[in-house]
């Protein structure tokens, strides 16, 4: 049996289903790539699995490296809303034998890891210093 390409097997996956874009599992296939070099950066060891919250750290830190305060922007124009859109993803290639999983894999290890607001908005959100100003009296709070 001949093993199916990751371009072959990204249209058969957008075909089945359309709620991603090709994009995004070419971003993906990235951030788990980005992931396995931070980790072997930080534990010398060799790769090896990836847990599904293990990718979706890797997938926050690669987005604000490659786009920065545009990441729900581009996600969204991508089809990807929430941590369970990219466990779908996964799955997806999984199914189409492009990632691997072990037994102990789960889309449930994809769900409400981190909200995009709080992963990717707040990061670049100006600090709100309110600083009094001598010349006003200090509003009462009744």
């Amino acid at each position: 049996m001949q093993k199916i390409g990751f371009a072959e097997a990204l249209e058969t996956i957008v075909t089945s289903d359309p709620r991603y874009q090709r994009e995004a599992y070419i971003f993906l296939r990235d951030a788990l790539d980005f992931t396995t070099k931070q980790q072997k950066k930080v534990k010398g060891t060799a790769v090896r699995h990836v847990s599904g919250p293990e990718l979706l750290q890797g997938v926050r830190q690669y987005a604000l490296k490659e786009f920065g305060p545009m990441v729900v922007t581009v996600f969204d124009s991508w089809g990807i809303r929430s941590t369970v859109d990219i466990g779908h993803m996964v799955f997806n290639l999984i199914g189409a034998g492009i990632f691997g999983k072990t037994d102990e894999d789960s889309i449930e290890d994809f769900k409400a890891i981190y909200d995009f607001q709080d992963a990717f908005v707040k990061p670049f959100a100006p600090e709100s210093k309110i600083e009094p100003r001598p010349d006003l009296p200090t509003p009462k709070i009744s």
